[in-house]
Parts: C-alpha cells; sequence; structure tokens
C-alpha cells in the first residue's frame, strides 16, 4: 500500500531510540525527510546517519531538550514549515500518590501536555493553510487505564488527550488530522527501568519481573518500536484522512476495554 505520503516533511521528537525512532523509521521507509530531536547529541547523530543510509531521505538534526523553551525554539527553527508533526517526549518517573508535590506536577505537565500542546500551536496554523497535515501525539496507554504508580503520566497524558479531542475537531475540516497513539509495554529503556524500579520494590531480578508481567499479556511479549512505527505512519497516511481525534491502544491487548 503506497501511503501517499513520499515526500513530504516530518518532526519527530526524542527519537533516538525507542518508540520515537520506530515512527522515525517507519516514516524514512515511506520516503518522507525528516527532522529529529533528542537531548543526547551522539546517540541522534548516530541515528540520523543510519537512516539516511537505509532509506534515503534527507535527515536533519537537532539536539535539544524539547520540553523547554529555548529546545523548542531551537527545534522549529530548523524544522520550518513540516507537514508531519510526530509529538513525544519521556514519561516522568513512577512513584507513590503521597510523594509528589506542585513542583513535580509542574514538570510532568511541562514535559507531557504542554510542551505538545506548544509544538501543535505553532505548526498545525502552517498545515491548515496549506491544507494538509498530521499530528500523531505519543500519550500512554495509561489514559485508558491509569497506573497506579504513574499518577504524574496518568495526570499530564488525560489532559494532553482532553485538548486534542476539542482541537482536532476544529482543525479536520482544513485537511488536518490529529490523533493520539497509545503504547503499553514495548521493548525500549522506558520499560526497562519500569521493570528494574518494579523489581527491586518486589525484592526479585527485572528478568523474573518482566517474565511475570508479558504473562499477563494476550500476546505474552513486549511490542516493538517498529510496530509501534507502523501504526504512526498509517495515521500520517492520505488513506487515513478520516481518523479524527482518536485514541489507539498499541498494547497487545492488555488493557481489557470495548470502547
Amino acid at each position: 500500500m503506497d501511503f501517499g505520503i513520499r515526500g513530504k516533511r516530518a518532526l519527530v521528537c526524542a527519537s533516538s531510540k525507542g518508540l520515537g525512532r520506530g515512527c522515525a523509521e517507519a516514516l524514512a521507509g515511506e520516503g518522507v525527510h525528516l527532522v529529529l530531536n533528542a537531548r543526547g547529541a551522539e546517540a541522534l547523530e548516530a541515528t540520523a546517519t543510519e537512516i539516511r543510509d537505509r532509506y534515503g531521505v534527507t535527515v536533519e538534526t537537532v539536539a535539544a531538550d524539547i520540553t523547554t523553551g529555548e529546545g523548542r525554539a531551537a527545534v522549529l527553527a530548523v524544522a520550518g514549515a513540516v507537514d508531519i508533526l510526530v509529538t513525544n517526549a519521556g514519561g516522568p518517573p513512577p512513584g507513590v500518590w503521597s510523594d509528589w508535590e506542585r513542583d513535580d506536577f509542574i514538570a510532568a505537565l511541562d514535559a507531557n501536555m504542554l510542551t505538545p500542546i506548544a509544538l501543535i500551536k505553532a505548526l498545525v496554523p502552517g498545515m491548515m493553510d496549506r491544507g494538509w497535515g498530521r499530528v500523531v501525539n505519543i500519550t500512554s496507554r495509561a489514559v485508558k487505564a491509569p497506573l497506579a504508580a504513574l499518577g504524574l503520566s496518568n495526570s499530564a497524558r488525560a489532559g494532553l488527550t482532553g485538548y486534542v479531542a476539542g482541537m482536532s475537531r476544529q482543525v479536520a475540516g482544513a485537511g488536518v488530522t490529529v490523533n493520539n497513539l497509545l503504547p503499553g509495554s514495548h521493548d525500549t529503556d522506558r520499560i526497562r527501568g519500569l521493570d528494574a524500579h518494579n523489581a527491586d520494590a518486589k525484592g526479585i531480578t527485572p528478568e523474573e519481573h518482566k517474565a511475570a508481567r508479558v504473562a499477563g499479556n494476550p500476546v505474552g511479549r513486549d511490542g516493538t518500536p517498529e510496530e509501534f512505527g507502523a501504526a504512526c505512519a498509517f495515521l500520517c497516511s492520505r488513506q487515513a484522512a478520516f481518523i479524527v481525534g482518536q485514541n489507539i491502544l498499541i498494547d497487545g491487548g492488555e488493557v481489557n476495554v470495548t470502547l
């Protein structure tokens, strides 16, 4: 299937590894030129080189913290008029509800709610003027099924979800779609860190914790960045033009809901 996005230009945030990289590679495979962002310059440049060599697309990089005003300004200056925006940022640390203070919530909101909103406000007007655009926000399965230890993430990502529910329907008539992808457990540094945290609390090894965790997934394993990226690329396709304001779980069926 030809997704019809060859030659488009995409900004993919937090894309040197993990789910962001999975999305970047899937888009590059469809012939999309990329602007990649991450905090670590070395890993970012290595990823950019590999994608250029493998897919033959243009890849520009901006090593910056996208959750800061200065970082966003640097990224947007390079990105220019993009057709596709994939927002992404690392989730806040796990913890206990009674330990979180106002500053913890502000940091979570800045990273996982206000940063995507700022990028949307900066780039979607240009997409509307050109009559075509795609925004995919990488959020979390916690939007559908909150996780107690991830209360900071639950709160911030739920706020972004509410924002997208309204604004996506206001821009769809201009040819711009905005949707959210909700990852479950994927084979990334994030899930490995959570396995280590939870294993330590239980007095077991991370390997033992992972084995018990994936046993509860209908698929019996973690997802891959490649699988996640393929879903992102489809949402950016011409075929997905009638998908607006949706929250799509990619979790192997672990969240047991009908809606």
